[in-house]
């Protein structure tokens, strides 16, 4: 069975590779200093097949697919759809005009598409980065759907996506996979590959899906350009992610949702306040939030709108389960006692020595986001409720002068707004928990306790904070002392980068901790390090 999904991996991939353009010899010219070895990758390609009919559209400088197409945000009923027309995907214009250009889209109910659906147009306008948002509605629920963009006499990569389970149901399985922090300079994306043979219903990526910064040790490739700070500089960063095939082809085998961390932005930013207080922050998370929007399958609901883009949400699978994405970044109040050199950002504190991080008033997810979400578990029927947020949940910290300190860019940093979220929890009786996690670059599972600081508390769900796809991890010597300080740790490794697999049926929640061989090897195996299990009506997790 896995040597199968992997087989259909291969061949998803190598069709990309088929459907992708020739770039010219002055595009590869142009942006020789940049390509990686996938963007490479595109100008060996042939060009797929043209559109029926010989319609003459518009003329592009080159095929205007080149960043692929993607679907997320299942519903009952339907899915959101993108893609975005860049025939020069390193300009910060895509190499396009700027004039609004039309494109088709279909819906079919098999690959070869035999049988259309659903079909229509949207129009791609240079102010969104001629990018397109399609909400699709009047699917059938619970099955699998095939997808494609034409564009004058071009035709998109095709898509597979998946609606979700409707009210009353059958649903008894249901697999997904929870993934982070993709520094595209420090390892390739291997991992990606690797999800598309785990043959998925959904796919959550909760934060650091671009990084606007370039470092990292063992770099195996390089960002074009400097830091990204303007809405330019952040589309050239989202389309030079979005030119490596392995990431296209996971966003093509399945529906995705999101959560965002900092790193679609700036480093450890909070709320209205960036890391180093720039009186001009907005004005670049404002162009970061525009940028992010333009490259991902949200709805179209969540446009920016007054320098805010609301982007959490909940998305169900009938009475089985129920997901919440959380964000933790755009509301939250500045970390407490910030970087006396930067002026804002995180650091290891006790409560000792920073008092100001208990206080009531302080929150991660602000006072809105916390009532939503209180009333999104009140009401849940579903069995299993998953949390999908950016960070580390659990206590984490680490011994100094006989306390425990916390990392104020975490929950353990905002400990009265995790009371909140736990108090919700319990009082709405929730089954079944699970919280979904990334950021740390490091997998850690652990079992969440009615009060954190107080382990002799009942324990209540269960957390699954993932490794990274790419990101470089703590050294052994600053994570490992940390797991047997923190007892409801139940494993804990800094090593391996890869991503979590879970499958959730009727009986109990599997999840496995799928790592790669060498992240800075774009061949890399992969091989599962550890497995977990959580049993239907029993809190917390197992190692098995």
């Amino acid at each position: 069975m896995i040597d199968d999904r992997y087989d259909r991996a291969q061949r998803l991939i190598q069709r990309l590779r088929a459907q992708l353009p020739r770039l010219t010899r002055r595009d590869v010219i142009r942006a020789a200093f940049a390509f990686s070895a996938s963007s490479i990758a595109l100008s060996l390609a042939p060009r797929p097949a043209r559109a029926a009919g010989g319609f003459s559209g518009p003329r592009f400088t080159g095929y205007p697919f080149t960043l692929g197409v993607a679907s997320g945000y299942p519903r009952a009923d339907g899915v959101s759809l993108w893609t975005r027309l860049a025939p020069e995907p390193l300009r910060a214009d895509g190499g396009m005009e700027p004039d609004m250009i039309h494109i088709e889209w279909q819906v079919a109910s098999d690959e070869q598409f035999s049988n259309i659906v659903k079909k229509g147009g949207v129009r791609a306008v240079p102010e969104l980065a001629h990018s397109a948002h399609v909400d699709v509605r009047g699917l059938e629920p619970g099955r699998w759907y095939w997808y494609r963009f034409l564009c004058g006499n071009e035709v998109s990569p095709v898509g597979r996506t998946r609606t979700a389970e409707g009210p009353g149901g059958k649903l008894d399985k249901l697999r997904f996979a929870v993934a982070s922090c993709q520094h595209y300079e420090q390892a390739y994306f291997a991992a990606h590959r690797h999800l598309v043979a785990e043959d998925l219903d959904l796919m959550f990526f909760v934060g650091d899906y671009i990084y606007e910064s370039n470092w990292g040790d063992e770099l195996v490739r390089r960002h074009v350009g400097p830091e990204a700070d303007t809405l330019e500089r952040y589309r050239v960063r989202h389309a030079q992610y979005k030119t490596d095939l392995d990431l296209q082809a996971s966003h093509a085998a399945m529906p995705w949702a999101f959560t965002w961390d900092d790193h679609e932005v700036e480093n450890d930013y909070a709320g209205d306040q960036g890391e180093n207080l720039d009186p001009g922050f907005l004005l670049r998370r404002a162009a970061a939030y525009q940028a992010f929007f333009e490259h991902m399958p949200v709805p179209l609901t969540m446009r920016p709108k007054s320098n805010e883009m609301r982007i959490y949400d909940t998305l169900d699978y009938g009475e089985f389960a129920r997901f919440y994405l959380v964000d933790n970044r755009q509301y939250r109040d500045p970390q407490a006692c910030p970087d006396p050199y930067k002026g804002g950002g995180s650091t290891d504190v006790t409560a000792k020595e920073c008092p100001v991080v208990m206080e009531p008033s302080r929150s991660m997810i602000g006072l809105p986001q916390e009532q939503w979400l209180d009333g999104a578990m009140a009401n849940s029927r579903a069995q299993w409720n998953v949390i999908a947020q950016q960070t580390i949940f659990s206590r984490f910290g680490t011994l100094r002068d006989g306390e425990m300190t916390r990392w104020t860019d975490g929950w353990d940093g905002y400990p009265a707004t995790r009371e909140h979220v736990l108090g919700s929890i319990r009082a709405h009786a929730v089954r079944n928990p699970l919280i979904l996690g990334g950021d740390i670059h490091a997998a850690v599972i652990a079992d969440v306790h009615a009060d954190p600081d107080k382990l002799d508390s009942p324990v209540v769900a269960a957390e699954f904070c993932g490794t990274s796809i790419a990101s470089q991890g703590w050294t052994e010597e600053m994570f490992n002392p940390r797991i047997p300080m923190n007892p409801h740790v139940k494993f804990g490794n800094t090593t391996k980068r890869g991503y979590l697999a879970f499958e959730a049926t009727r009986k109990g929640c599997d999840a496995r901790l799928r790592v790669l061989d060498d992240e800075k090897s774009r061949a890399s195996g992969i091989r599962t390090l550890a497995s977990f299990r959580v049993e239907d009506g029993k809190p917390g997790v197992e190692q098995v």
